[in-house]
């Protein structure tokens, strides 16, 4: 996502940042090992404007509360293993497809946005990252492919050993309506991999219902407003 909006960012031992303001919801920097120096972490990134973020991998950086930061929320890592169980059956009159020309990412960003004007965070050069899949589950239609307007949705990041899966939506029913297609769509593509992420709250239960477990908590800073 940095990367598409001309952010560099750069890994170190302990912590993935970028050195100028990453975009809306996206983290400053990720730590990458437990224990990370955050002094040094809040060095690499841009504080001189409020809402500079962390993500706290291992949710224990209090030391941050000393650069002023405060805790956004806390959340939890989640994993499901590929041999688990089958992918729960989807919605069968949803078409699930991987987002590849400039026109679906734009309705699908809507369609996630759900009117809340962030739309344009997800840009074209998304499509060119050739380990970002953007999923779209969409109903039945007049389209040139049957299908109509996208109605549920996620984005998959693919690593050697693990799929990613974040921003998991479906407006009009919530995640239990969409891991079923998502998962199904990651297992068609990345078989033999297992799938992870983060959620939190009625999200997080949602996620344990499809065959996640539990890994552990992270925790989410942000550089607040001075008054």
């Amino acid at each position: 996502m940095s990367r598409s909006h001309g952010v560099p960012g750069e890994f170190g031992d302990q912590a993935w940042a970028a050195p100028i303001r990453t975009p809306l919801y996206y983290p400053d920097s990720v730590t990458l090992v437990p224990d990370a120096d955050a002094a040094a972490l809040v060095a690499r990134i841009d504080t001189a404007a409020c809402g500079a973020s962390v993500k706290d991998s291992f949710a224990d950086l209090d030391d941050l509360t000393e650069a002023g930061f405060q805790v956004l929320f806390d959340a939890q890592w989640i994993h499901r293993p590929p041999a688990r169980t089958s992918p729960p059956v989807p919605d069968p009159d949803l078409s699930w497809t991987v987002v590849s020309d400039p026109d679906l990412l734009r309705a699908w960003a809507l369609a996630w946005d759900d009117g809340n004007g962030d739309a344009d965070l997800f840009r074209s050069g998304l499509l060119d990252d050739p380990d970002t899949f953007v999923l779209a589950g969409r109903s039945p239609g007049t389209g040139g492919n049957g299908s109509g307007r996208v109605v549920a949705g996620a984005v998959a990041s693919r690593s050697e050993q693990v799929v990613g899966v974040s921003n998991v939506f479906a407006p009009d029913g919530g995640p239990d309506m969409a891991w079923p297609g998502v998962l199904g769509a990651v297992h068609r593509l990345f078989p033999t991999l297992p799938v992870v992420g983060y959620e939190r709250g009625e999200d997080l239960d949602a996620a344990m219902r499809h065959g996640f477990e539990s890994l552990g908590p992270l925790r989410v800073w942000v550089q607040p407003a001075q008054d």
